[in-house]
C-alpha cells in the first residue's frame, strides 16, 4: 500500500515523538544524544498538535506512521501559549542542570525550555506561521515531504496566512535542498544555520 497523507489523530502522538527522535540529529537518529527520549519532541513536535491539531498532518504506510508535519499559524500567539500552557509543567519537571560531559545533550534542551528563544517579530509579521517536518528514511524520496508541505500550505491559505518559516541546521544539506525544491527561500542566515521562508500569498 502506498503511503497516504491524512489529518492528525491524537493516537498519532507517540509515533510523532518516536519519529522526532529518530530524525533529530541533522536528519539522523538522535537516540544516543538524549537520556530522556521524549525531551526533543517536547520542544519541536509535541506542543503543535496540542495547541492546534488542525495544522498537523501525518504520512502513513502499511507499517504505520512514517512522517509528519506540525505547524502553528501564528508564531507570536503560539509563543504566548507555550508560556502559559506548555512550559510551566515542563520547567517544573526538568530543572536546569549542568552539562554532564558524557556526550548527551539533555541539558541543552532543558536550557531552551527555561529560556525559549522568541522569533524575530519582523520575520513573524511577514511569515507568521512556522513548521517542522520529519520523515523516516524508508519514506524519503517518494514525494511525501512535498505532499505534506503542500497539504499544510493549503490549510494555512484557508486561514489567510501569508507565509510560513522554519529553521534548519546548515549541516543538514539534504533538508536545505528539499526546502528549496518545494519553494522556500533564504530568510535569515544565522551562526547555527538559517531561517527559510515560503510566501503563501
Amino acid at each position: 500500500m502506498p503511503a497516504v497523507i491524512r489529518p492528525y489523530h491524537p493516537s498519532d502522538l507517540p509515533s510523532i515523538y518516536r519519529i522526532c527522535l529518530l530524525t533529530g540529529e541533522v536528519g539522523g537518529d538522535a537516540t544516543s544524544l538524549y537520556r530522556d527520549p521524549d525531551l526533543l519532541s517536547h520542544l519541536y513536535a509535541g506542543p503543535y498538535p496540542v495547541a492546534d491539531p488542525g495544522l498537523t498532518f501525518v504520512a502513513v504506510d502499511e507499517l504505520g506512521l512514517v512522517g509528519y508535519i506540525v505547524a502553528t499559524a501564528d508564531t507570536a500567539r503560539f509563543e504566548q501559549w507555550l508560556e502559559e500552557a506548555w512550559w510551566p509543567t515542563l520547567r517544573a519537571r526538568y530543572p536546569l542542570r549542568e552539562d554532564p560531559r558524557d556526550g548527551t545533550e539533555d541539558h541543552a534542551l532543558v536550557q531552551r525550555i527555561h529560556d525559549w528563544p522568541r522569533a524575530d517579530p519582523a520575520l513573524a509579521e511577514r511569515f507568521p506561521a512556522h513548521m517542522h517536518i520529519d520523515l523516516l528514511p524508508r519514506a524519503q524520496g517518494q514525494g511525501l515531504g512535498r505532499q505534506l508541505v503542500e497539504t499544510l500550505s493549503a490549510a494555512l491559505r484557508e486561514r489567510g496566512v501569508p507565509g510560513v518559516h522554519l529553521g534548519v541546521d546548515d549541516r543538514n544539506q539534504g533538508a536545505i535542498a528539499f526546502y528549496h525544491r518545494v519553494g522556500f527561500t533564504l530568510g535569515v542566515q544565522h551562526q547555527w544555520g538559517r531561517t527559510l521562508t515560503l510566501d503563501l500569498s
